[in-house]
């Protein structure tokens, strides 16, 4: 394969494709003291933060068109994050923005709900099939978060047990304090918070049994990197009937991109609750809590029972969102959407491994999860997981137009994207094969890029 031009217009060209010169992005290097002054971390997400980056690579960008994205010093980069895994249909996608825009103009929060929502609520229901009841907010953290003080309310029990396989489910204080960034977070809080492992359903038998009669709900992603065993999720069905605790899926990435139903459409296992977000809106700020009525109605005006505060935000039914989702929703249904990320998803799979294989390093470069959501892991000449070379790859590509934080594709790349995508990692891997030869330090600049979960700085 060609090594493909790096980025244009650069300031100074490397002197070699290995070595991108800082220079190139002179641009962003010189806003990030600006961006680090007024906000921490200087981004509103973790995952985006400069310490993800190269460290005289960390692009700020401008505007983004289908699967492309521009920064500060002009670069064009065929994107591979896709808002993390929220835009499905690619960036800007026009229906979805004239829906948007035509609410607009109609005033965005009135005092009193819409139409709009009811009739966005019920085409939910109908396109998801995953309940009777939902009930819209602005992120995936508050409907996780909502699931769970509904389970607890509804079952009158005080824990919430996690898989453990699964990196994420909130911002609040019932998840991060379970994570490696509990600091903040009171002992009491974190003990009410307790763990199963994903296709391991003697793990699950044992969490009963240790903490019997006080699980409120086992939550999950349906599907991560590895599918469920056969009878996995089904056995969860089983094992929470029995138990008396609510089965809840955490469908924020899955939903809208596994199946028009979910991944509990995909494997036919229906959970109590579901949180669904990210593609639900392709980017914009929109995201549901969906489940069986008898459980949805405590956070409602028609039971006998105590009442839950469940979900009331200023901005949950913002017009403009729903009417996205709505444009979202009915695009899945006239378009093969679905069908088009497992293919070339798959297509850029099948690409990347041979060119690993090309380059002799298919040890080392490692491809993971389903073709419409993949992402990959780096590995030292040793065999171990490691971050220097993740930033080596990171750094080869975004020199040859690529932005790579993770193999996302979207309804944007067509076949044509995704073979010019696998031509650019072709050659990145040729500096990958040679790190691994002869060093690391030899062709890699600046410090390596961190775990986003981690005690200290």
């Amino acid at each position: 394969m060609n090594d493909p031009a790096v980025l244009t217009p650069l300031a100074t060209p490397p002197a070699a494709p290995s070595r991108p010169a800082p220079a190139d992005f002179a641009g962003s290097q010189a806003l990030q003291a600006r961006f680090h002054a007024a906000i921490p971390g200087g981004a509103h997400t973790y995952a985006k933060g400069d310490d993800q980056f190269p460290e005289f690579m960390a692009p700020y960008l401008t505007h983004g068109a289908g699967c492309r994205v521009w920064d500060v010093d002009g670069h064009e980069f065929i994107e591979y994050g896709m808002g993390l895994r929220a835009v499905t249909l690619g960036h800007a996608y026009p229906p979805v923005v004239a829906a948007a825009q035509r609410e607009l103009v109609r005033g965005t929060n009135l005092g009193r709900p819409t139409v709009l929502e009811l009739e966005t609520a019920e085409e939910f229901l109908d396109f998801t099939r995953a309940g009777d009841m939902v009930k819209f907010t602005k992120n995936g953290s508050d409907a996780t978060t909502a699931a769970v003080k509904l389970a607890r309310a509804y079952t009158g029990r005080p824990l919430a047990a996690i898989c453990r396989d699964h990196p994420f489910f909130s911002v609040d204080d019932w998840f991060i304090g379970a994570s490696p960034m509990a600091a903040g977070v009171p002992a009491a809080v974190r003990a009410l918070t307790v763990g199963f492992r994903y296709n391991d359903l003697p793990s699950v038998e044992a969490l009963f049994a240790e903490h019997s009669g006080r699980v409120a709900c086992l939550l999950l992603e349906p599907e991560k990197d590895v599918p469920p065993a056969p009878g996995f999720l089904e056995g969860l069905r089983r094992l929470c009937d029995a138990e008396g605790c609510l089965l809840i899926f955490d469908e924020i990435i899955t939903g809208f991109r596994w199946h028009n139903h979910g991944a509990q459409g995909l494997y036919g296992v229906r959970p109590d609750l579901s949180a669904w977000g990210k593609a639900l809106a392709n980017g914009l700020a929109l995201a549901a809590l969906c489940g069986r009525r008898e459980i949805m109605e405590r956070g409602g005006l028609h039971h006998p029972h105590e009442r839950v505060f469940l979900l009331s935000t200023t901005y949950g039914a913002e017009t403009h969102a729903l009417a996205a989702a709505r444009a979202v929703m009915r695009t899945y249904a006239a378009e093969p959407v679905v069908a088009h990320l497992r293919t070339q998803g798959e297509r850029l799979r099948q690409g990347l491994e041979q060119a690993a294989r090309d380059q002799g390093v298919a040890e080392h470069f490692r491809l993971m999860g389903p073709g419409c959501c993949l992402y990959y892991g780096t590995r030292d000449a040793e065999g171990q997981p490691s971050q220097a070379f993740r930033t080596l790859f990171l750094q080869e590509t975004l020199s040859r137009g690529l932005m790579l934080p993770s193999l996302v594709i979207s309804y944007a790349h067509s076949a044509a994207v995704v073979d010019e995508t696998v031509e650019r990692v072709h050659a990145a891997l040729g500096v990958y094969r040679r790190a691994l030869e002869d060093g690391i330090g030899q062709h890699l600049l600046g410090r390596a890029v961190k775990p986003v979960f981690r005690t200290h700085n």
